[in-house]
């Protein structure tokens, strides 16, 4: 098994514990000074790691092309997300890390396209890939936590 990749399995249980007694108005409440809320941040780590694993190989994500847009960097939310969906988004939180994990011991991963990120790290292969999401999941983490201290007042 791959650390990082255990290591985000970790993360994200975590986070979905945190977050489990949390209403739909809680995920969807962007406090003062912050510009997204709960559920983009969740769906937001959802596509990052799509992107960087699969798109980066030329591989097809599992997410849809909506999901993507609505997601996305740079996106914000653009409405409320109803109850389904954001047991949706929980739900892809464990199963597109599962289907990660099944095809990294696969080795699917093996025409994957270096880039540089926005902070200037170079991302060689899939390993790169997988430290750098680790990375970003515990950024996206701190700033879920922090929201969620605001909106549970």
């Amino acid at each position: 098994m791959n650390r990082q990749i255990e290591n985000i399995r970790k993360a994200r249980t975590s986070l979905l514990e945190q977050v489990e007694d949390l209403s739909a108005d809680q995920f969807n409440q962007i406090p003062h000074g912050f510009q997204n809320n709960i559920s983009w941040n969740m769906g937001h780590m959802i596509v990052v790691q799509e992107r960087i694993c699969y798109q980066k190989s030329g591989l097809q994500l599992f997410i849809n092309d909506d999901f993507v847009e609505k997601f996305k960097p740079g996106s914000r939310p653009d409405g409320v997300i109803g109850v389904l969906e954001i047991v949706n988004i929980k739900q892809l939180l464990v199963t597109t890390l599962d289907q990660l994990e099944a095809d990294y011991k696969n080795q699917i991963f093996a025409n994957y396209n270096g880039w540089t990120s926005r902070l200037g790290t170079k991302i060689g292969n899939i390993d790169d890939g997988l430290e750098f999401l680790a990375f970003h999941e515990q950024l996206h983490a701190a700033t879920i936590i922090a929201i969620m201290k605001m909106v549970t007042k």
